[in-house]
C-alpha cells in the first residue's frame, strides 16, 4: 500500500475533518478500547500518508507496552520502556517525531516491526489523573511525513482520554 504525503493546508484540513468526526463519535463514550479503535479508524481514513496506526497499552508495573487496537500490518507485541521510539516515549512521556527511522540504532532506538516504515510519530496518552495509559504510534512509508502539525492535532485528539 502506497502512502501519500500531504501539503500543509491539506494536512490541516484532514485533521480538522478527523477531529469533527471523532468529537461526534466519542462525545459521551467512556470505553477506552472503543475510543482507541475509533481513533485508529478515523485517522487511517483521513490521513493518506500513514500506513500503520495503533495504540500500545502501558503496564507501569512491568515497565512495558503491549499492542492494543491498531490498523495496518502485523505489530510488535511487547515493547520494554526505553526501547525503540514507543518505549522511549513511554519513559519520557513526551511526543517524539522521527523523520527517518532508518538512521536509528536497530533494537535500541528503533524496533523494526515492518521494514516499510520510514518515519513515525509517537504520542503519549494520559488518563484523567495524568497517568500514562498508552502511546499512539503512527508510521509512514514516506520519509519526513510527520511534523508539529501532526503533534498538535494528535495531542488534541488524545485529550479525549482525559474526560
Amino acid at each position: 500500500m502506497m502512502t501519500i504525503k500531504l501539503q500543509t493546508e491539506k494536512k490541516i484540513n484532514s485533521y480538522k475533518t478527523a477531529k469533527k468526526q471523532l468529537d461526534a463519535l466519542l462525545e459521551n463514550e467512556t470505553d477506552t478500547i472503543l475510543k482507541m479503535a475509533t481513533i485508529n479508524a478515523v485517522l487511517k481514513q483521513q490521513l493518506p500518508y500513514i500506513y500503520w496506526v495503533g495504540f500500545y497499552i502501558a503496564d507501569i508495573h512491568k515497565q512495558s507496552l503491549s499492542v492494543g487496537p491498531y490498523q495496518g500490518t502485523i505489530a510488535c507485541m511487547h515493547i520494554t520502556y526505553g526501547k525503540g521510539v514507543c518505549g522511549s516515549v513511554a519513559l519520557s512521556q513526551k511526543t517524539k517525531i522521527v523523520k527517518d527511522v532508518t538512521i536509528l540504532a536497530e533494537g535500541e532506538d528503533h524496533i523494526t516491526c515492518d521494514p516499510n516504515s520510514k518515519s513515525e510519530i509517537v504520542v503519549p496518552v494520559f488518563n484523567k489523573q495524568q497517568q500514562l495509559i498508552a502511546v499512539l504510534d503512527l508510521d509512514s512509508e514516506e520519509f519526513d511525513a510527520f511534523d508539529e502539525i501532526d503533534q498538535k492535532f494528535l495531542e488534541g485528539i488524545l485529550s479525549v482520554f482525559q474526560h
